[in-house]
């Protein structure tokens, strides 16, 4: 069986064509499930039997519902979903003045290994596919009566590791018959994957980029990030500029503020010397709690110092809101408490 949340108007035409069928078929059945409509049984302007070939070959990708928090200190809501072959995710939706949210998950797990991200503990599962990432925004309107507005690849798993399934994703919830969410209301965060970075500019889509960098030096992100051992900070620096001369798009520079590792005031000033030439702006995050790191959240003074510094230099700044944090919504911790807790039952 095949989610038909992975196919394309074109590859649902195609596959139409190729089973007898109307190629005008393929839009009514989209039509269908993007309104929220994920029984084939109930597609009435489908005549029986193609109803019946769409039921032998497909199955619509719509995870079931493990757990809904509610943060009481806002609008967050964080979605546990459990997909067909066992394998659980999250995602957050977030309410805003300008519309609503989702930071979607692109992996089971991570491989990427970041100390201050309990999504990385116990490595990858295995990657999403385009399909069962839009079936986080479907099930999560569906769940909240809300039109997400905005997308943030910003959940569980590295993106640009998953490119292909990525790049499909970003296409088809852009698309009319789709979601019709606009790529400026999309955020895509990596780690810093070199080589993606350059082929995602090529494809000058108008999305924003955002590099989670969290260091203003190679020795100081080798403490918290694997992933500079194989990619410097020049090496990330040489690829922004190529995005942003393909795309003339701003990049955002991810900054987890760590008490002890990059909070310094030489830091702050090494990081505007670093992005002085770029197009950019810099999201100052204070880390976030995990049981199993020992990463522990600056001073709220010096959170605000680091980002006065930034400001003085020159680089434009924000401090993140910090939000559903009574709902463990940091990346990867609520779907980590739960396989514990499966584990514990075991």
């Amino acid at each position: 069986m095949v989610n038909i949340l992975d196919f394309n108007l074109e590859d649902l035409n195609i596959w139409m064509k190729q089973n007898g069928e109307k190629e005008f078929r393929a839009k009514q059945v989209i039509n269908w499930i993007y309104n929220k409509i994920w029984d084939f049984n109930k597609m009435s302007n489908l005549p029986k039997s193609t109803r019946e070939k769409l039921k032998s070959f497909f199955y619509i990708g719509i995870p079931e519902v493990v757990e809904i928090y509610e943060s009481s200190g806002d609008d967050t809501k964080k979605f546990l979903y459990k997909y067909r072959d066992g394998s659980v995710i999250e995602c957050v939706e977030m309410d805003y003045n300008y519309g609503n949210s989702i930071c979607v998950s692109t992996q089971v797990g991570c491989r990427m290994g970041c100390k201050f991200c309990a999504s990385t503990i116990g490595g990858v599962i295995r990657n999403l596919t385009a399909g069962e990432i839009i079936a986080q925004i479907l099930c999560t309107e569906s769940i909240t009566h809300k039109k997400i507005s905005n997308v943030v690849l910003m959940g569980s798993g590295e993106p640009l590791d998953n490119y292909e399934n990525t790049i499909k994703f970003l296409d088809i919830i852009n698309k009319d018959y789709g979601l019709n969410i606009g790529h400026r209301h999309i955020t895509l965060s990596t780690c810093g994957i070199v080589p993606k970075i350059y082929e995602l500019a090529d494809l000058n889509l108008q999305i924003t980029l955002a590099i989670s960098l969290h260091a203003s030096s190679d020795e100081e992100r080798r403490k918290t990030m694997p992933i500079a051992n194989k990619y410097s900070i020049e090496e990330i620096i040489d690829s922004c500029k190529y995005y942003i001369n393909k795309t003339n798009r701003r990049i955002t520079f991810e900054y987890a503020l760590v008490k002890n590792i990059n909070d310094s005031i030489e830091s702050a000033k090494k990081l505007a010397k670093l992005l002085q030439s770029l197009l950019c702006h810099v999201n100052l995050i204070p880390v976030n709690q995990v049981t199993e790191s020992d990463l522990k959240k600056p001073a709220k003074e010096n959170i605000k110092k680091f980002s006065n510094i930034l400001t003085e230099l020159g680089i434009n700044n924000t401090i993140r809101r910090e939000m559903g944090s009574d709902i463990n919504a940091a990346c990867g911790q609520l779907r980590r408490n739960y396989m514990n807790n499966i584990e514990e039952r075991c």
